[in-house]
């Protein structure tokens, strides 16, 4: 079974393609803050910073 497009195959297809780059930046964007995010918050745990609560992440009140 072959999907025609028509005479705007190519505006489709650049869409999709396009769409598809913003994704992925928006990922590796991600995940490149994710990595110094991490790594900052284990500087501070390092340097003896801690909550100013007191609480941990998980407690409720």
């Amino acid at each position: 079974m072959m999907i025609t497009l028509g005479p705007y195959a190519s505006f489709i297809v650049m869409s999709y393609a396009a769409a598809a780059l913003v994704v992925m930046i928006l990922i590796g964007w991600v995940m490149l803050d994710y990595r110094s995010q991490t790594a900052r918050l284990r500087e501070l745990d390092r340097s003896g910073v801690t909550r100013r609560s007191g609480r941990s992440a998980t407690d409720r009140s």
